[in-house]
């Protein structure tokens, strides 16, 4: 599915710049950093989920250690 990015002017020639030194197309290293992105925000949800988890489950213990 194709869709347009605005990016600023200063932003537009970095990556022209980032693309033209790897000889990669643009929409290459955008589509690869939306990728990276995408992947490094579900590892920290999948992290935040377990702690929520752990918390839970040890919530006596922790209360316990905090009073000691």
């Amino acid at each position: 599915m194709a869709m347009t990015v605005r990016f600023s002017i200063d932003l537009d020639a970095r990556l022209e710049r980032f693309a033209e030194e790897r000889q990669t197309p643009k929409s290459v290293v955008v589509a690869r950093a939306v990728e990276e992105y995408l992947m490094r925000e579900q590892r920290t949800q999948a992290v935040l989920a377990s702690l929520d988890e752990t918390s839970r489950e040890y919530a006596g213990l922790i209360r316990r250690l905090e009073d000691a």
